[in-house]
């Protein structure tokens, strides 16, 4: 026996490189997006809602 804990790692080929996500799946994007748009246009609603209520 070696003194090597790992022997499988050596038996990897050179070109494997470990894949390392460095940016969000595409739906955080798009969920984020219609939640900041949904947001907006609640907010628009209300507004109207209340302004339409103090001018009556």
């Amino acid at each position: 026996m070696s003194d090597d804990p790992t022997p499988q790692a050596a038996a990897a080929p050179a070109s494997a490189r470990k894949y390392v996500e460095n940016k969000p799946p595409r739906g955080v994007y798009v969920r984020v997006f219609i939640y900041v748009v949904a947001t907006h246009v609640l907010l628009a609603f209300m507004s109207i809602i209340f302004i339409i209520a103090k001018n009556r």
